[in-house]
């Protein structure tokens, strides 16, 4: 379980074919230093394992779903992606619930500078719309975000400089893809309803 506050930024320093998955060697200075081999740490919102670490350094293994299910397809050696430790019961929650599990990818459709910050348009799958409201909550790429406006077939959000500058999302751009984890909350609703015939 995450909360969406990033922590850090980590540099893909290699990503190496496994054949039926890949391996990605992440950088960040002293960012796994209390890791161990097994540990769950979230990458870009995909909550990955640790394989191997070092106080600097950590290799996670992705298997092929997970590459193509997020936008871990499009990243390569040199990219950036958020990084957040698993919280604790007594963790302050400064985002909301995020499990680290992708629902889908959203499509970055503009970026528009503000006096302050930055709004981002994104074009948000069909199937997910149902699940976002406005002033709600969302986690792209890991960070837990409010939607500032829902229209019929995209969503923006807004941007505050502190996030701009301890985030990837400051080089996000039209055509990127970007990884959407919805509010699990009106996931559960839904499936309670149906289970109970009432939906």
């Amino acid at each position: 379980m995450f909360t969406g506050i990033v922590q850090a930024k980590g540099l893909i320093r290699e990503i190496k074919d496994r054949g039926d998955a890949v391996s990605m060697l992440v950088e960040s200075a002293g960012f796994f230093k209390n890791n161990h081999e097994g540990d769950s740490v979230a990458n870009d919102g995909v909550c990955l394992t640790v394989e191997s670490c070092t106080e600097n350094e950590a290799e996670f293994c992705l298997i092929r779903q997970t590459v193509a299910n997020t936008a871990f397809s499009k990243r390569k050696a040199g990219d950036y992606v958020n990084l957040e430790q698993p919280c604790r019961p007594d963790s302050f929650m400064g985002g909301h619930f995020v499990m680290g599990h992708v629902d889908a990818c959203a499509t970055v459709l503009d970026v528009i500078p503000r006096e302050t910050g930055v709004e981002v348009d994104l074009e948000i799958p069909e199937a997910l719309r149902k699940y976002i409201i406005r002033r709600g909550s969302i986690t792209l790429n890991g960070i837990s975000l409010t939607v500032a406006e829902k229209f019929a077939d995209k969503i923006r959000v807004a941007i505050i400089p502190e996030t701009l500058s301890k985030t990837n999302l400051a080089v996000w751009k039209p055509g990127d893809p970007v990884n959407v984890e919805v509010d699990m909350i009106g996931k559960y609703i839904e499936n309670y309803l149906k289970e109970m015939k009432i939906a």
